[in-house]
């Protein structure tokens, strides 16, 4: 992702060389890592695990690392000669980088680092009720999926993806549409504080995105013609052609995708079981205590 200039074709003998140094993206990072763990040393002075765990500070640095991958190391530059690469890019920074970013929960930890004014005029906002109505509308789970899965279908469109490749700032947006969106999407499914949906709504919410990742990845994988000229020059540069490329890149975001949502949904109905059992416990704990209460003297 540069806000140069487009990266050029990408050859097999130069692609460990070809890596993506963007200066406002390895700055984004550094500072984002710099503000979280200055964060994280304010809160756990007075113990460690304070506000974030030491299971989310290692998520999010992980996540950091993830994202870097996707967007300075040779996959992003890749990406700008393979669909089948930039399909990978697209599914690092989705379903990799944005889940462990967002199980990390920088929010609390990264403000610490903003100035004690910036903070104080930030709570002030928040604690407004048009700037909690519009949060809350903002990150509702019927408008964070429709974004996310909205952003996937329409960057997509062969029109719009072909225009982000050849314009560097209209890549940017994709990128930021792709990740924003499923920064927010993955906070619904990984909640952190009170606000939590019942374990069968995340599980329904991340089924039906997993529909629409496979729906596109099977469209892509079994069209009868190239859908997009832009990576047909890359694809011949690496002995494929450009409906081999575009098959290779559905068959990326149909199975791989799909194993990744399989395991979240894997995931969430186990700590449901878990939980059910928690609460059942737990009643059978007070009731029991009731019982021995009753038949006290």
């Amino acid at each position: 992702m540069n806000l140069l200039a487009v990266d050029p074709l990408v050859r097999p003998s130069g692609v460990l060389y070809a890596w993506a140094f963007d200066p406002v993206v390895v700055v984004a990072l550094l500072v984002a890592a710099w503000a979280f763990g200055y964060g994280v040393r304010r809160l756990w002075i007075r113990g460690r695990g304070r506000g974030v765990g030491p299971a989310q500070v290692a998520a999010f640095f992980f996540g950091l690392v993830v994202l870097a991958t996707a967007l300075v190391s040779p996959v992003a530059a890749l990406g700008h000669t393979l669909f089948a690469a930039h399909m990978v890019q697209h599914l690092i920074l989705v379903l990799v980088a944005a889940p462990l970013l967002s199980f990390g929960a920088p929010f609390l930890p990264c403000s610490l680092a903003l100035p004690r004014t910036w903070r104080r005029d930030l709570h002030a906002l928040g604690r407004t009720s048009g700037a909690a109505a519009a949060w809350a509308v903002l990150t509702g789970p019927l408008l964070v999926w429709i974004l996310h899965v909205g952003a996937l279908w329409v960057w997509h469109l062969p029109m719009l993806y072909e225009a982000a490749l050849r314009n560097p700032l209209l890549h940017v947006i994709e990128h930021l549409s792709f990740f924003i969106t499923a920064l927010l999407f993955w906070a619904l499914i990984i909640p952190f504080g009170r606000r939590r949906m019942p374990y069968p709504a995340r599980l329904g919410y991340v089924f039906v995105t997993a529909l629409q990742s496979g729906g596109l990845g099977a469209i892509l994988t079994f069209a009868s013609v190239p859908l997009y000229s832009v990576h047909a020059a890359g694809a011949r540069a690496w002995g494929l052609s450009a409906l081999q490329d575009q098959q290779l890149a559905g068959v990326i975001m149909w199975i791989p995708a799909g194993v990744v949502y399989l395991a979240s949904m894997s995931l969430l109905f186990i700590r449901w079981m878990r939980s059910m059992d928690a609460s059942a416990a737990e009643t059978d704990g007070r009731s029991a205590a009731l019982l021995t209460a009753g038949r006290r003297p």
